[in-house]
């Protein structure tokens, strides 16, 4: 199977996911923009409230492009720059970016710190759509003993679900040896080559390992941490006091186009193998498996937030626990 690059503001995979998942800050010079296709409904910049947003790229971001190409955003009077970057806490306190999507544990670290940024929605899922996969001869997580185990990059998410699912099953991080196998094609093809004997991965790849005999799932990563909190969406503060109607807005098409991507499968798919080239069935059935995370549902869960604090302080991957209700704020949330 082939993978096609994505459109320009969907463009860079790792976002899932997994940069906005490490923490920690980096250049900005490395962000790129761009700009969707119109939807031809004749609406004009000029007359559009303009606002910087850096959806999550890859598969994770199409919901948003496909949300874009519908119209949402404009109908919700919003001229929308659309923004690819490797750091998506850098461009907010930057002034680069306006609002970006970023996994939980890298908002709430930034602005424990004192980062002027704001937790101002969950994103469309908040569960980790991760997948520990091994080669067709390993069978369940205690063949792993002794093996090499890919968790992404170091002191990544990925790597806190492995080092779980690992202890449920009673094994230390010495009883593998992790390496640091980056994510999606780079995993895949990892473990296709046998330099891991098992990699944490996100979806299409755990469903294209189990279509084409390349590997098991031997672990989802939802079952292991139900109430670690993976996304969010995140503003700085400037344009929640300059722009507020803007970020409800905003707020208010992404979870339009979420929706409406969810409740109208065919159509999406097509979008999807557009952008994409996948096997249809192996697109089938990673959807499938993902759709009892899809839930749309913007309140951010105060408990989960503290779960995943003190989850990542355990694993020494935070020094503390901070405050949540200094971190967020939620008045932008779309009411029903």
């Amino acid at each position: 199977m082939t993978l096609r690059k994505f459109q320009p503001f969907v463009a860079v995979l790792v976002a899932v996911t997994l940069t906005a998942i490490i923490a920690g800050c980096g250049s900005t010079d490395s962000t790129e923009k761009a700009s969707p296709a119109s939807n031809g409904e004749g609406n004009t910049n000029s007359k559009l409230e303009k606002i910087r947003y850096a959806p999550l790229s890859g598969v994770s971001g199409l919901a948003v492009s496909f949300g874009a190409e519908k119209g949402f955003f404009e109908e919700e009077g919003l001229d929308v720059e659309f923004i690819t970057t490797t750091d998506p806490i850098a461009g907010l306190t930057s002034r680069d970016i306006d609002v970006v999507d970023v996994a939980t544990t890298t908002a709430i670290v930034a602005a424990g710190k004192g980062a002027p940024v704001k937790i101002v929605s969950s994103m469309f899922r908040t569960k980790g759509p991760f997948y520990l996969i091994a080669s067709p001869d390993i069978k369940n997580v205690e063949d792993l003993k002794g093996k090499k185990v890919g968790i992404a990059v170091f002191g990544s998410g990925l790597e806190i679900y492995t080092r779980v699912i690992l202890k449920e099953h009673g094994l230390n991080p010495e009883d593998v040896t992790f390496i640091a196998n980056s994510t999606h094609q780079a995993a895949f093809a990892s473990l296709e080559t046998g330099q891991v004997d098992a990699t944490i991965i996100h979806e299409p790849f755990a469903s294209l390992a189990e279509k084409e005999g390349k590997g098991n799932i031997i672990a989802t990563g939802w079952d292991y941490l139900p109430t670690f909190h993976t996304g969010v969406l995140a503003a700085r503060e400037g344009i929640l006091e300059d722009k507020p109607e803007a970020v409800e807005k905003l707020l208010r098409a992404y979870f339009k186009s979420q929706e409406y991507a969810k409740s109208h499968p065919e159509e999406y798919k097509a979008y999807y193998l557009k952008k994409i080239e996948i096997d249809p069935e192996v697109l089938d059935l990673a959807l499938e498996r993902e759709e009892v995370l899809w839930e749309n549902n913007p309140d951010v869960d105060i408990s989960a937030l503290n779960d995943t604090q003190q989850i990542q302080k355990e694993l020494g991957f935070q020094d503390e626990i901070y405050e949540v209700e200094d971190i967020i704020d939620l008045r932008f949330i779309p009411k029903p």
